[in-house]
């Protein structure tokens, strides 16, 4: 059996003082940051679902951004390109899930008192896409109260227009009837369905080849929320599959918490509009 030697086609194989692929990504780093504090083998599954889906969010967050800043200077095409990836993120989260799911009860309960009080509800990332997208709930900033770095990101957020408000914003630069109490509403409050925005999808809905580029934004919404609802039911089955009805590490109700965020809507009136048309 003949051997290959990638060399003789001009591979670098010498790394002394050059930047090899470990280098580049902080291999060392990432590859020793789980630190198991039990001897069950799952908890290792657990620690890197959740690390990698950590990651996953970061990037989300860095696209929802560049998403809203394009939106603000009517550069929609950009923007698109940017949602399409948010909801291919979100598909990426939902997959690890199918990871997790192959952890038993028995297998949890070997590492879960090892976790204290830490719990997913404390991700302060997940709360950044959350409020990104629209879902300001001012209450969730408590538990990151003892972290004001991360509080200061948090409050950051509830002070700019979300990612709906934005799309809402560019409807009313499009010359459509937007009322001014929601553009000029506090971005700090939730979101209040709203039967002025509702009749602006309907125009657009109605006739989409006026509006193409506002149908086309509404449908990029629609698609990031159809997969964030995904998410969420996935994580209900996931925590139900694994510690049926106990309250979770952090002190919410587990599952029946999780059903009830089965309920929160992004976007209320690009669904509504669906059933008016």
């Amino acid at each position: 059996m003949t051997t290959y030697d990638p060399s003789a086609e001009g591979a670098q194989m010498s790394f002394d003082g050059r930047m090899s692929y470990g280098d580049y990504l902080k291999l060392d780093a990432i590859l020793t940051a789980q630190a198991p504090l039990s001897d069950a083998q799952d908890e290792m599954l657990f620690i890197i679902q959740h690390q990698t889906s950590e990651l996953w969010m970061k990037l989300a967050l860095t696209e929802l951004a560049a998403a809203r800043a394009a939106m603000a200077r009517d550069a929609l095409q950009p923007a698109f390109k940017m949602l399409a990836r948010v909801a291919r993120i979100m598909e990426q989260l939902n997959s690890a899930w199918d990871v997790l799911r192959t952890m038993t009860p028995s297998d949890y309960t070997r590492f879960r008192a090892a976790l204290g009080q830490s719990s997913g509800f404390q991700s302060w990332q997940y709360r950044l896409i959350e409020y990104a997208a629209g879902n300001r709930n001012a209450a969730m900033l408590r538990p990151h109260a003892h972290r004001p770095d991360i509080l200061a990101k948090l409050e950051a957020e509830l002070a700019r227009p979300s990612l709906y408000d934005e799309a809402l914003r560019v409807a009313a630069r499009a010359g459509l009837p937007v009322p001014e109490a929601v553009l000029n509403r506090d971005f700090r409050q939730p979101w209040a369905e709203d039967a002025g925005v509702m009749q602006v999808w309907a125009t657009v809905y109605r006739a989409p080849e006026d509006h193409w580029a506002l149908y086309e934004l509404a449908e990029k919404l629609v698609d990031f929320e159809d997969y964030f609802r995904r998410w969420r039911f996935n994580h209900v089955t996931t925590v139900e599959r694994v510690i049926g009805l106990k309250r979770g590490t952090g002190g919410t109700g587990g599952v029946p918490y999780l059903r009830r965020m089965l309920e929160v809507e992004l976007f209320p009136e690009l669904w509504r509009v669906r059933t008016a048309l």
